[in-house]
């Protein structure tokens, strides 16, 4: 029920022999046709490849990936639950600690990811001011189209707070709809791998951007977001690791939550947020008892100077767990 986006390739198990046996009959070879069969057994053999030679490598038959439901389906997410839960022992208690997620986005594809430029390399309050304005500039959420996009130049985006970059990525993606490159039918219809280099083919959308996309907006029951910090600090948390897991480990560490990695991957974003959430709980900030008239000052900038540092590692803690909920496609 996983979504594979393409199966490994693999060799027909049962290849047709070279030779097939010669019927029982062709013992009583007539004599002309024994002359013929010894003729043909005189001529030259070809010689063998030498071993130093590349044989033509055997062809392989790719297996159509087979695509799992959506988790906004009836169920499913209690379905991937019960798997974690069997899969890895290790996920129950941080399971237990939240409520299960939802994965149910109200916006098309377009949208959504029109949605997800914006939001780039913004904070949340700014990122949503900006949208709030691009949607009255094109009329509501319904004028969210590739035709509105393209009418709008980049001094009318810049006059919102849209940069002159994101206004290319904006045109680039509406560009691409309109040449029938893109469209919301065959998003949905793609599967993972397929969908992932179409996206990537967009100015401004990166394998992040699309990892968050697919599990977001299409409710994709399968994706690693392998190279987001704060997956990667979840698992160290999970299985109490020495070090952050590179990238290139995360395939191995999270097989076992196959074929729904993506709700493992949001039970991974609660349990870093939560961590943070206790560590900032821990560090009260405790003046000197009876502090002395003159060091009044001092100890007022110490307790301004200890809430900003307080504040910058909060700030820190949350750059790659920023609730997806609300940072991406659809779900703010």
């Amino acid at each position: 029920m996983g979504e594979q986006s393409l199966s490994q390739p693999f060799p027909h198990p049962h290849p047709h022999p070279l030779s097939p046996s010669p019927p029982a009959s062709a013992a009583a070879t007539p004599p002309a046709t024994a002359l013929a069969v010894s003729a043909s057994a005189s001529r030259p053999k070809k010689k063998p490849r030498s071993s130093g030679s590349n044989p033509a490598p055997k062809k392989r038959r790719l297996v159509p990936s087979v695509r799992g439901r959506p988790l906004s389906a009836d169920g499913e997410v209690d379905a991937a639950i019960r798997h974690l839960r069997a899969a890895d022992p290790a996920l129950a208690p941080v399971i237990d600690a939240h409520d299960p997620p939802s994965f149910h986005c109200p916006h098309p594809p377009f949208h959504s990811l029109v949605r997800s430029v914006l939001y780039q390399q913004l904070a949340f309050k700014a990122a949503a001011s900006v949208y709030s304005r691009f949607i009255a500039l094109v009329g509501g959420e319904a004028g969210v189209l590739p035709d509105a996009v393209l009418a709008l130049s980049a001094e009318q985006l810049r006059q919102i707070g849209v940069s002159a970059r994101k206004a290319s990525y904006l045109h680039d993606l509406a560009r691409k709809y309109a040449s029938g490159i893109l469209s919301d039918d065959n998003i949905v219809a793609m599967d993972d791998r397929s969908l992932a280099a179409m996206l990537t083919m967009v100015n401004g959308i990166g394998a992040w951007s699309v990892h968050m996309f697919m599990i977001f907006s299409l409710a994709r029951p399968d994706v690693l977001p392998s190279a987001d910090l704060g997956i990667r600090k979840g698992v160290q948390m999970l299985y109490g690791l020495e070090d952050v897991p590179r990238p290139s480990q995360m395939e191995k560490l999270c097989e076992r939550w196959r074929p729904y990695r993506s709700v493992a991957a949001w039970y991974m974003w609660r349990l870093i947020e939560s961590k943070a959430a206790q560590t900032a709980a821990a560090m009260p900030v405790v003046p000197p008892a009876m502090p002395a008239p003159s060091e009044e000052f001092m100890l007022q900038q110490h307790q301004q100077q200890h809430h900003h540092q307080h504040q910058q590692q909060q700030q820190q803690a949350a750059i790659q767990m920023l609730d997806p909920v609300q940072m991406l496609p659809g779900l703010g």
